[in-house]
């Protein structure tokens, strides 16, 4: 897949000629994984690199994404949060990934996305710094990038079709290479019919033995990086209740102690 010389101006995009691909379901790495729906998987639809988080969506999107017929790619972005990454890889690899990124972005996540957006004041409604709209396009940038080390015609992600993430993702992944075909499962109907909630995505994780960090109890969705971490699902997403009590695990301020030493811009080496 190629974006077509001037059509994808960054300089770390480079043209990648298309590579022919082995068929789903074939060879060693398949063999004694959970069960992923391989007898009822439709003919490849080629490649795809998905945002993996190795969370509850993206865990079972990966699973899907190889259900529809595609070879699915995971690309986790290491951008400081606390994570067993190699435990990470495992899980792709269990759950039928045909190769897996872990890529450390967090020196770029600083230096290109959360010092610009420090220096420039940015604020939510005037009230909060950025956190995860800092981090999506920075993701998104190496996304592409390995999209095109592998000659994927298609990335994924895990967004809501309802949220801003997908426009954070999606644009990015545009600005950087125009062709590129975006699969967003949230915004399918064959995906959010059949998965109306979380819920419902443990339900499949269980039948498909996809290891999951949720239970109905505790169903948050936490996303953490060097400026922030956040949490919602569940109780936290009713406006009625204000006070969650132990809900949201931990909370209290993270922010970067980089912000703490901000003078008049980066620092020097």
């Amino acid at each position: 897949m190629s974006c077509g010389g001037s059509a994808c101006p960054h300089p770390l995009i480079k043209e990648e000629e298309e590579e022919g691909e082995d068929a789903p379901g074939t060879g060693p790495e398949h063999r004694g994984q959970p069960d992923t729906g391989s007898a009822t998987m439709a003919q490849s639809k080629g490649t795809v690199v998905l945002a993996y988080s190795g969370g509850l969506d993206t865990s079972c999107i990966l699973v899907w994404l190889k259900e529809q017929g595609y070879d699915v790619v995971a690309y986790l972005a290491n951008i400081g949060q606390k994570e067993d990454f190699e435990a990470a890889r495992k899980k792709a690899v269990a759950l039928g990934a045909k190769k897996v990124y872990i890529e450390d972005v967090s020196r770029e996540f600083v230096e290109k996305f959360i010092w610009p957006a420090v220096q420039a004041n940015a604020l939510y409604e005037d009230r909060y710094l950025l956190g995860t709209a800092l981090a999506r396009p920075c993701i998104a940038h190496k996304l592409v990038e390995i999209a095109q080390q592998e000659g994927a015609q298609f990335v994924a992600h895990g967004a809501t079709g309802k949220g801003n993430d997908q426009v954070r993702f999606e644009l990015s992944c545009y600005a950087l290479c125009p062709k590129i075909k975006v699969v967003a499962p949230w915004r399918l109907p064959e995906f959010y019919q059949r998965f109306p909630g979380r819920r419902e995505l443990m339900d499949y994780a269980k039948k498909h033995g996809i290891p999951v960090p949720v239970t109905p109890q505790t169903p948050w969705s936490m996303d953490e990086n060097l400026m922030h971490i956040s949490y919602e699902a569940g109780i936290l997403e009713n406006p009625k209740v204000i006070d969650h009590g132990g809900h949201g695990a931990g909370g209290g301020s993270s922010l970067c102690s980089l912000i703490g030493n901000f003078t008049a811009g980066p620092p020097v080496d």
